[in-house]
């Protein structure tokens, strides 16, 4: 194109030199007519080559887009194939089911009615259980209950037996070293009074010394109306040589049990009921009968104090 248009031009140039001015002109007017169809056409010329290169492109993405939904159809298509393959398996499946359901059921219902019924064995089992663990529970808490009331009980009868012992030591805290001692175990208060405290050796009459300390025991006593006491004489195991008004250590040890008695009963705030007087003679030893520091413990007194136990009786014995 470029070509043509130099082509022209020289002509022209040329020609102007030996032409006549108006033929120069004319040529120079079909100059400007070509330069202009020139402009036109490299214009056109462009942008074809941009609606080429715009086509090009579409047509790019329009292949693109061909390829994956061609790909998609073969995915869809091997699902549906596959979903199709599995509903025939499922028909054929159910078709078989169906045909043998029938002497399936008839089969099955001797099976269900054994079920059943051991199925209300189990339910009725499983109430008569649930009865019992009621009852048991009901039982339980009524035990429970029980039990803390004896708890209760025991609790607030073991604090008065300490409190009646020490009530004991502050008024016996004259006796202290002179072979009396009180000390409370398994719910009871033990007052024990050595026989040097109040006997001469084989009597049983109480000396002026052991009267003071058995009548401000009874003081204590008086106080606790609610408290049994058992009075328990003791000897070593030396065999009584005395006169033949006693038997023996049994005897003795019962004598001397009972002329305590006696004293308490001067008291008369003291219920005479609550009392009782026991012999055990040499067959309850603290100490050996080897040595005679032994023997002297073994001559004694025992006053046992134990609380009242209605209240607890009546609560083991509650249904």
């Amino acid at each position: 194109m470029k070509n043509r248009i130099l082509v022209i031009t020289v002509s022209t140039i040329l020609l102007s030199a030996c032409v006549s001015p108006k033929v120069y002109k004319d040529l120079e007017s079909k100059y400007g007519v070509l330069k202009s169809e020139n402009k036109k056409l490299t214009q056109e010329n462009d942008n074809l080559l941009s609606a080429k290169n715009a086509a090009e492109n579409e047509l790019t993405q329009l292949r693109e887009a061909y390829n994956e939904a061609i790909s998609e159809r073969d995915k869809l298509q091997a699902d549906y194939n596959a979903t199709k393959a599995n509903l025939d398996n499922l028909k054929a499946s159910y078709d078989a089911l169906e045909k043998n359901s029938s002497s399936a059921i008839a089969e099955n219902v001797q099976k269900n009615r054994e079920l059943l019924a051991q199925l209300e064995a189990k339910e009725q089992a499983l109430e008569a259980e649930n009865a019992r663990l009621k009852a048991l529970k009901s039982e339980l808490e009524s035990r429970s209950n029980r039990v803390a009331e004896l708890e209760s009980v025991i609790a607030a009868k073991d604090a008065a037996m300490n409190e009646l012992k020490n009530a004991i030591s502050r008024a016996l805290v004259d006796f202290e070293g002179k072979g009396l001692t009180v000390e409370q175990r398994d719910g009871k208060v033990y007052v024990s009074m050595e026989n040097k405290l109040l006997f001469q050796s084989g009597s049983w009459a109480v000396g002026v010394e052991g009267k003071r300390a058995v009548k401000q025991l009874g003081s204590v006593l008086a106080d606790n109306p609610d408290i049994n006491v058992l009075i328990e004489g003791h000897t070593d195991n030396v065999p009584y040589s005395g006169n033949g008004t006693l038997s023996g250590n049994w005897d003795l040890s019962t004598k001397r049990a009972t002329a305590i008695v006696e004293i308490l009963r001067e008291n008369s705030s003291i219920n005479p009921e609550s009392l009782t007087a026991a012999g055990r003679g040499e067959f309850a030893p603290i100490a050996t009968n080897d040595t005679a520091a032994g023997k002297a413990k073994n001559r004694r007194i025992e006053v046992i104090l134990t609380p009242e136990l209605d209240e607890i009786t009546k609560l083991l014995n509650k249904e």
